[in-house]
């Protein structure tokens, strides 16, 4: 699903959006030997951030950036995008880590989503958090917990319960990375109201996650059934055919 040149004005961050190729990005996200748990985690935030295209979704259509799945990569789930009217499907996040690098283009759910598949891929404890209009990752360490930010690619020293009762160093740490007016002010008024957990991509989006595992299996076994049905049908015609020939000759 290569998307080709994304143009500049259609990124969140400009010039500083993307600047890992897919390729570098799937190198970077493999864990060094002998690295820790917190640098890890750490590293690969950063590596998210910058290798997905952070696109405005809603200003374009569905079916550009393949924010629809394309036909060609699981026509059911292009069926699902084009005819079902549910918009979870007409631009649809991936849950599977291959595809959403594959894609290379997400807003925060698909980073968050990433970042807790590849973090449980390497044995790291994880679950999901949700505030009104944004969507994060906080791992649990022996010392404390942590929150991840891989849309902006910002690392925190606390956990959410910290953050939202201390709202203030939120929005110190993302001006800290160079954050000020590029929709920073979403998380930080979303977490000072609210915040809930998920146990992992399972648990955030339960239904579509299976679905899709499911659809990467059906768009090969359903050909396979219909050439199955096919041949069933043929052999029954030519049993059909060879009975009547019989049965006029020997009339």
């Amino acid at each position: 699903m290569d998307l080709g040149n994304i143009e500049v004005e259609s990124l969140r961050f400009k010039d500083a959006d993307v600047t890992l190729s897919k390729d570098s990005m799937r190198s970077q996200l493999l864990r060094l030997k002998g690295e820790s748990e917190p640098d890890y985690a750490k590293r690969v935030t950063k590596v998210i951030a910058s290798g997905i295209a952070h696109v405005h979704w809603e200003r374009y259509s569905p079916a550009r950036y393949h924010q629809t799945v394309p036909i060609w990569e699981n026509y059911i789930l292009y069926a699902m995008g084009r005819w079902s009217g549910i918009p979870e499907f007409e631009r649809y996040h991936f849950s599977s880590p291959i595809k959403s690098i594959e894609r290379g283009i997400g807003i925060c759910g698909d980073a968050s989503i990433l970042l807790s598949q590849i973090l449980n891929e390497n044995g790291i404890k994880n679950r999901i958090v949700t505030v009104p209009g944004h969507v994060m990752v906080e791992v649990q360490f022996k010392e404390s917990a942590q929150l991840l930010d891989p849309d902006f690619g910002v690392v925190f020293d606390k956990g959410a319960e910290f953050y939202h009762k201390n709202i203030e160093q939120l929005q110190k740490m993302y001006n800290t990375a160079g954050f000020d007016g590029n929709g920073e002010d979403v998380v930080v008024n979303g977490l000072s109201q609210k915040y809930k957990y998920w146990n992992g991509v399972s648990h955030f989006i339960t239904k579509k996650h299976y679905f899709e595992k499911l659809s990467y299996i059906a768009i090969w076994l359903l050909p396979l059934f219909i050439l199955f049905l096919c041949f069933f049908i043929w052999q029954s015609q030519k049993k059909k055919s060879n009975q009547i020939w019989l049965f006029w000759r020997k009339k």
